[in-house]
C-alpha cells in the first residue's frame, strides 16, 4: 500500500510539560504516513510513503526513522535547501498528556516542503501502478492549494487503475485557518471523497447540520451514525466503506474505545472494543485504526473482522509513546464482545 502526506519529526518531552523540558526525544509521524508504517509494523503489509522532504540534516533523519519503521521510501520527494523560497520540514511537539491534562500538540510547519508538492510533481501512473491500496487523507489536503489538488489527482489516478483509495477525513481546525474554516474544509472534504471507496470519518466533516457521535450511549451513536451514512452516500455514492471510532475520553490515562462501521455488503457493525482503555500516547491512534482496516479488507476480512482489527490496532497505538503502532498485535488485543445495541 502507498500513504500520500507528510512525515513530521516529533518532539516528545516524556513526562513533563513542552515548557519545562530539557530534552526530547524523536520519533517521526503524520495523519496519513502513520497508516503506511502501522500497516507495516502491526500487520506486515508492504508499505511505502509519497511526500516531500529538505534534502538537509532533519530531512535525513526523518527519513532514517521512516526506514526504520519498515515504510519504502522510493517516492520521497527531495528538495534542496535554500532557493528564492526556503522550504524546511515540518516539526512537532507534543506531550502526551497524563489524567486531568489532556494531550497537548504545537506543530510548526510553516512553508514545508511538503506543502509546496504539486499534481504534476510526480508521475503518478508509475507511482500507483503496483500498488493494491491507496491512502490519503485530510492533513495532506489541508497544507495548501496545491496539496488537495495533489490528492485530488492521486485518488483519480488510482480509482482509474482500479485501485482502491481510502480517505479519512481528519479535520484540522488550525490548518483550515487561514483557509476558509470548516466550510472550506467540508467543501473540500466533499469534493476529495467522491473518488475515494473507503471513507474514514463522519458526517460531521463533510456536512453542516451534523455532530460527533454520542460518546455515553450505544444506541444513540449507532442511530447518529447510520444518519451520517445515508447522508454521506447522498454526496459520495461511489463509497463502499465507511467507518468511524468512537472515543469517550474518561481522562487523558483512560479511554473508552469502539467504531462503527458500514458497507454495501455487510451492512452497520459495531465493535464496542474497550470500555475502560489504559493509555499512554493517543497521538496517532485513528491512524493505527484506519491502517488495521485497510490491513483487513486488503485481506479478504468481512466488515465485522475488519472493524475488529481496526479497534485492537489503535488500541494497540495508545499503549506506546509516538505516533505509531508496534507490532505484533496480541491475540488478546481483539476484542470479541458483541455489542447490545448491535
Amino acid at each position: 500500500m502507498l500513504a500520500l502526506g507528510e512525515v513530521m519529526l516529533r518532539l516528545d518531552p516524556g513526562e513533563v510539560r513542552i515548557r519545562a523540558a530539557r530534552r526530547f526525544a524523536v520519533h517521526e509521524g503524520g495523519g496519513e504516513y502513520n497508516v503506511a508504517r502501522a500497516a507495516a509494523a502491526v500487520h506486515g503489509l508492504r508499505a511505502g510513503v509519497v511526500t516531500a522532504l529538505v534534502d538537509d540534516e532533519v530531512g535525513r533523519l526523518v527519513e532514517d526513522l521512516v526506514l526504520a519503521s519498515g515504510v519504502d521510501t522510493r517516492w520521497v520527494r527531495w528538495e534542496q535547501p535554500g532557493g528564492p523560497v526556503p522550504r524546511r520540514n515540518g516539526l512537532n511537539f507534543t506531550e502526551r498528556g497524563h489524567g486531568v491534562r489532556g494531550a497537548l500538540g504545537v506543530s510548526d510547519r510553516a512553508r514545508t516542503a511538503v506543502a509546496a508538492l504539486a499534481p504534476g510533481d510526480l508521475p503518478w501512473e508509475e507511482v500507483l501502478g503496483g500498488t493494491r491500496w491507496f491512502h490519503t487523507g485530510g492533513v495532506f489536503a489541508a497544507l495548501s492549494p496545491t496539496t488537495t489538488e495533489t490528492a485530488a489527482r492521486a485518488m483519480r489516478t488510482a480509482r482509474a487503475l482500479g485501485v482502491p483509495v481510502s480517505f479519512d477525513t481528519n479535520f484540522r481546525r488550525s490548518l483550515w485557518a487561514a483557509r476558509g474554516g470548516q466550510q472550506a474544509a467540508r467543501a473540500t472534504t466533499r469534493s476529495l471523497v467522491t473518488s475515494c471507496d473507503v471513507l474514514i470519518g463522519s458526517a460531521w466533516d463533510l456536512l453542516p447540520g451534523t455532530g460527533a457521535l454520542p460518546g455515553d450511549d450505544p444506541a444513540a451513536a449507532r442511530a447518529a451514525f447510520e444518519a451520517g451514512v445515508a447522508r454521506i452516500r447522498a454526496v459520495a455514492p461511489g463509497v463502499r466503506v465507511v467507518a468511524t471510532t468512537r472515543r469517550l475520553v474518561r481522562s487523558a490515562s483512560r479511554n473508552a474505545w469502539g467504531a462503527f462501521a458500514w458497507s454495501r455488503s455487510d451492512g452497520v457493525h459495531a465493535v464496542p472494543g474497550h470500555d475502560d482503555l489504559e493509555v499512554l500516547d493517543r497521538v496517532g491512534s485513528g491512524d493505527a485504526f484506519a491502517a488495521g482496516l485497510v490491513a483487513g479488507l486488503l485481506r479478504g476480512d468481512r466488515l465485522p473482522d475488519a472493524l475488529e482489527r481496526a479497534v485492537a490496532t489503535g488500541a494497540l497505538a495508545m499503549t506506546t509513546p509516538g505516533d505509531a503502532a508496534h507490532g505484533p498485535l496480541p491475540a488478546t488485543a481483539v476484542a470479541r464482545r458483541k455489542d447490545p445495541a448491535a
